[in-house]
């Protein structure tokens, strides 16, 4: 056998034979690369394999880039096919990741999946893929299930940073949220959203995608959204940018300064639509993925919008929680205070609501009562209010993990957000935990202002076990 000048040192040929007398056999993807470990037990033969395995000679010059693969694991179908080859490189992509992520010898960067490239009868190569589920050297994060942070502080997002997969901010988040806010913005630090996203990049590392926001997605020239777009990919890379595009509905180019002036109400309903400027976002999306970006298409408050948006590709959808959860409990309100009243100040006050919150138009202020009423019973209908489908406002989210589940883009994933009080993140872990969805966990990325998620890694009995330990320390009975 070809001596292998890449085999891993560490590895321990062992034996451990128990008595069986059923068949040997290789389990597929049970194993590491550790030049011939062997383990015999019951139920079965077992062999673990890595590139190394295969013996192959590194193709000149490359070979540092091959000495930080040589442990990679593969399976034994993999070292079936592959046994035959000679030379062992990786692709022109996997040199650029490393020229971007400079990592100590040895490692790959996180956010990258390895995956062997036949290039050729006799050469077989190893390029890195973007996978955010992947830590360092292309192993899996401990969990399916990813996080975010809805954050553009800098401050905030350091201490959360090693849990990260991904991170979302837009205008509000950049501007409202830090950059405007003295109170976060210490000393007026950062100046301009440049300068904060630089700082973001360093403090996330490779292994975080970045989902960065358009400041007009309304801009009719799409030369100056990619102009915009490049920005970001120069501050973060090709690799960890991810573009946010928003869905526009009635929202058009002529009418969205209505929403900056007066009442800052628009004088049409969300379904007042022209087919052009509601579908506006969907076409700008698709339009920068054929440009090479990958897109977070947001602003997904209904599930009856997934399947559309995903005829545009995105990397990421989106489910918002708070404000559709908090919106069916009022209007449960005002129906059971009708139903037990029968007083239309209720409905009057509905309709109110309705206009507040944007489903109704200002003109629709002298709408019939009995329309108002049965639009409210048919929200609540549509939303599971009143079942166990949805009355913990997770309807949206079990429908699109469906849809996902049926759908033709395996990388998309789902990205939960908007969430608020005591119940909505342990609702979400328990959904997860279900068994018509634990086949999708590893398409599931849940996002929070960085504060949020930290309350949930604490309870009552972390303080009392605390006070014991602590005071036992001291010498205290």
């Amino acid at each position: 056998m070809r001596k292998n000048p890449f085999a891993v040192l560490t590895c321990i040929y062992r034996y451990d034979i128990v008595k069986t007398e059923k068949p040997a056999r290789v389990r597929k993807g049970d194993g590491y690369v550790c030049g011939g470990n062997m383990r015999f037990s019951e139920g079965g033969f077992f062999m673990k394999y890595t590139v190394s395995s295969l013996g192959a000679a590194a193709v000149r010059g490359e070979e540092s880039y091959v000495e930080r693969i040589a442990g990679m694991p593969i399976t034994g179908e993999e070292y079936q096919t592959l046994k035959g080859v000679r030379y062992l490189g990786v692709t022109a992509q996997f040199r650029d990741v490393l020229a971007t992520f400079p990592t100590p010898p040895g490692e790959t960067p996180a956010g990258f999946r390895r995956e062997l490239v036949l290039d050729a009868a006799d050469t077989v190569r190893v390029d890195l893929v973007r996978d955010i589920s992947c830590d360092k050297n292309g192993e899996p994060r401990p969990t399916n299930v990813l996080f975010s942070a809805d954050s553009a502080n800098p401050y905030e997002v350091a201490p959360i940073s090693p849990l990260l997969a991904n991170l979302t901010c837009n205008p509000g988040i950049v501007y409202d949220l830090f950059l405007n806010n003295p109170k976060a913005n210490v000393g007026n630090r950062f100046r301009d959203r440049d300068e904060v996203m630089t700082e973001i990049g360093k403090i996330l590392g490779p292994g975080c995608d970045i989902s960065v926001e358009l400041n007009n997605p309304f801009e009719e020239d799409f030369s100056k959204i990619l102009e915009e777009a490049a920005r970001f990919r120069e501050i973060f890379s090709k690799y960890r940018v991810v573009i946010k595009v928003p869905h526009t509905g009635a929202v058009t180019p002529q009418n969205v300064g209505q929403l900056l002036t007066g009442d800052r109400k628009l004088d049409r309903r969300f379904d007042e639509v022209d087919t052009e400027n509601a579908l506006r976002g969907h076409n700008l999306a698709l339009r920068l993925h054929e440009a090479g970006y990958r897109v977070n298409f947001t602003l997904m408050f209904e599930p009856f919008q997934t399947q559309l948006a995903l005829q545009a590709r995105p990397y990421f959808i989106n489910t918002f929680l708070r404000h559709r959860l908090v919106q069916s409990s009022h209007i449960r309100t005002y129906i059971q205070e009708y139903d037990g009243t029968g007083s239309e100040e209720a409905l009057i006050a509905l309709r109110n609501y309705f206009i507040e919150n944007d489903y109704y138009k200002p003109a629709d202020a002298g709408r019939d009562l009995r329309e108002v009423l049965q639009f409210g019973r048919d929200i609540l209908r549509y939303r599971h209010f009143e079942d166990d489908e949805g009355r913990d406002g997770l309807d949206g989210m079990r429908h699109n993990l469906r849809v996902l589940r049926g759908c033709n883009l395996p990388d998309t994933r789902l990205i939960v957000c908007s969430m608020e009080g005591p119940y909505n993140y342990p609702d979400i872990d328990k959904l997860l935990t279900e068994p018509e969805f634990q086949d999708m966990t590893k398409r599931v990325v849940i996002t929070a202002e960085p504060n949020y998620l930290a309350r949930f890694t604490s309870t009552n009995q972390v303080i009392t076990y605390q006070r014991r330990f602590m005071n036992a320390a001291k010498g205290q009975k």
